[in-house]
């Protein structure tokens, strides 16, 4: 992967907007050519809202929710292609349906989702200012950041999963090293030396010093890891008054 620059991708840091969901400018400025994508049988496709726990299933994989160099870099992919995106569930593109691909979904609590989002806005100089932890919560709950609502988002993947080969997991799940059940979703036969090698590789320990899960080699002038690293433990809110605020806001939402 290229290092990428700010001349290079400036866009990034502009709002696009798909159906009501705000996405990166140019995944609204080539959105039918995600829309008209084209999945095969064997895919495989790994789902998250933002700052989910992506990195811990596929650290190196090809976001076909970014612009068109990666769905040109998705459609030469030979099979079976292992896919990313932080799509939610409406957006997807339909031949996925279509050819009854494989999808994992992982799901991430709300709190420490939050904590980590706003963090990686403030190291990542594409996306806009988050401001102050509760500024950028009012925007969370509002779902007026990147990829919509996060209640939206998992309940919305949630429900999907009863219809289609969807594997529901939560990144807490994977915290505590339950892969067995991704191999066996996904019919994969390898011995146990194996499976143990994967789970070491995609521990938080190991990946948070892997330049190729931490990014600290790629995208040089986008990400300042000064500010935040790339990988990082999330932790509840800090200050009182906001974490009883978002507590309030989980408890009235609806079901």
């Amino acid at each position: 992967m290229k290092n990428l620059s700010l001349e290079d991708d400036m866009l990034l840091s502009e709002m696009g907007e798909v159906q009501g969901i705000p996405v990166t400018k140019p995944t609204s400025t080539i959105w039918d050519q995600v829309w008209n994508f084209k999945a095969r049988p064997d895919d495989l496709l790994v789902a998250t809202y933002a700052k989910a726990g992506l990195c811990n299933l596929e650290s190196r994989s090809v976001l076909i929710k970014s612009y068109s160099a990666g769905l040109k870099l998705a459609e030469a992919m030979p099979s079976p292609r292992t896919m990313k995106t932080h799509l939610p569930v409406q957006l997807v593109p339909p031949s996925f349906w279509e050819q009854n691909c494989k999808i994992i979904y992982v799901a991430r609590n709300a709190k420490d989702n939050l904590v980590s989002y706003y963090h990686f806005h403030r190291m990542n100089k594409v996306l806009p200012d988050p401001g102050t932890i509760e500024e950028f919560m009012e925007q969370f709950m509002n779902g007026e950041v990147l990829w919509g609502s996060w209640y939206d988002h998992v309940k919305g993947w949630w429900k999907a999963k009863d219809k289609h080969r969807i594997l529901y997991l939560f990144y807490e799940d994977m915290k505590e090293v339950k892969l067995e059940r991704v191999f066996i979703e996904l019919c994969l036969k390898s011995g146990s030396s194996v499976l143990n090698k994967i789970i070491y590789n995609t521990s938080f320990e190991i990946m948070k010093d892997n330049p190729m899960a931490n990014y600290t080699k790629d995208f040089v002038g986008v990400m300042d890891h000064s500010v935040s690293p790339f990988m990082r433990k999330g932790t509840e809110l800090n200050t009182k008054c906001s974490l009883w605020e978002f507590s309030l806001w989980l408890e009235i939402y609806p079901n």
